[in-house]
């Protein structure tokens, strides 16, 4: 992240749909040190992350005619009908194209990839979109990921459009309720950005596992495949001040941010950096800069919140949980630690609400399992206590 309050939680632009950042770099040759790490061995590092499987082009055989009659209504259709092909959420893991199909799970990048691979097999034109939201924050352990949100639209075939066709009305895809997503603000971008962010993401998620090898390769990949795209800096400047080459990570987060000072991610990553170096004059100048950038920082009242359960102040923590609410109310977390401070407080009814959204909110099968423990419990509570 950046600020602080928080000065050992490193900020990694998470593509599962982080927005595209763009920077100017003349090459990145230069930011790369394979020889520090272990080889890559993972195969999927440089394949096709849209290659159809097996079990894709059964299923365009067998729907095909289906898909045809109605292209491309029909292939949306498919994509939010359960008992067809719909893709559940799970922000655990990016899949690709074919992995996405064979467990329909995925976040929102894996939707975008999934979809983009069948509706070319079926001649659609692909158009690929980063959507004007707020950024997401989530956490895992002391990482902090910012994510924003791609989806695509779809289009007729030229040869199957009819007069007066207009391709702004083309479809949109996204997890998004269809009417919401229709609304949203969106602006195009290339295929090589959609594969640069499934990279980042990859290597995201290979940090925060602690396969820190892995990290560096993905996000390697990603820079070399969209060498303007400001993300995959930020991650592999992370990756080597997890690796614990300092220079190297100060050389990728100074880079980033001579192209733009205000990248908050760079600005929060290269203080962690100076604080490592026994630098805190740097550190501290970053960090005031970083605080006119973004005066009210992700997770600042979350982890006020904590500290005040901590020290019994649950008061104060509900208080400073709250403001986090009020402003990321999608974020699950927010809501499992309001209900523990609502428990605390003796609020049984107020924390079985906070704890019933966190389950709703949540992203993962763990945290999902988490919360719903907790709830369990809650009620078990409440019918001892004949409430």
């Amino acid at each position: 992240m950046r600020l602080p309050i928080l000065p050992l939680a490193a900020v990694l632009a998470l593509g599962a749909c982080a927005a595209p950042t763009a920077i100017s770099v003349a090459s990145p040759q230069p930011l790369f040190h394979d020889e520090r790490f272990a080889p890559a061995h993972d195969p999927d590092l440089d394949a096709d992350i849209f290659a159809l499987s097996d079990g894709m082009r059964d299923y365009l055989r067998d729907a095909g005619a289906e898909l045809r009659r109605g292209l491309p209504r029909s292939l949306i259709q498919a994509l939010y009908q359960h008992q067809r092909l719909q893709l559940d959420y799970d922000g655990a893991r990016t899949r690709n194209a074919a992995e996405a199909f064979a467990v329909r799970r995925g976040n929102c990048l894996s939707l975008v990839i999934m979809t983009a691979a069948l509706a070319r097999a079926l001649d659609l034109p692909v158009v690929y979109q980063a959507v004007d939201t707020e950024a997401s924050w989530n956490r895992r352990d002391d990482l902090l990921f910012v994510s924003h949100h791609v989806n695509l639209r779809l289009a007729r075939r030229f040869i199957d459009r009819v007069p007066g066709f207009d391709p702004d009305k083309a479809l949109v895809v996204d997890f998004l309720p269809p009417a919401q997503a229709d609304v949203l603000d969106a602006h195009e971008i290339p295929e090589s950005t959609i594969v640069a962010m499934y990279r980042n993401n990859r290597a995201a998620e290979s940090l925060a596992s602690g396969d820190i090898d892995a990290a560096y390769w993905w996000a390697r990949r990603a820079v070399q495949g969209a060498p303007a795209l400001a993300g995959p800096y930020n991650t592999l400047g992370v990756v080597y001040l997890r690796h614990g080459d300092l220079a190297a990570a100060r050389q990728v987060l100074t880079t980033v941010l001579e192209r733009n000072p205000e990248d908050r991610q760079g600005l929060s990553n290269l203080a962690i950096v100076y604080d490592r170096l026994g630098l805190p004059g740097p550190a501290a100048d970053l960090r005031r800069q970083l605080a006119r950038v973004e005066p009210d920082a992700p997770y600042r009242h979350f982890f006020a919140g904590k500290a005040a359960m901590a020290r019994g102040d649950y008061a104060g923590a509900r208080a400073s949980f709250e403001q986090e609410v009020s402003r990321a109310p999608y974020c699950s977390e927010f809501h499992f630690w309001l209900g523990l401070a609502d428990l605390k407080l003796g609020m049984l009814p107020q924390a079985r609400e906070e704890i019933t959204l966190a389950m709703e909110n949540s992203t993962t099968d763990g945290d999902y399992a988490v919360y719903a423990g907790k709830l369990a419990h809650l009620q078990r509570v409440a019918r001892a206590a004949g409430g």
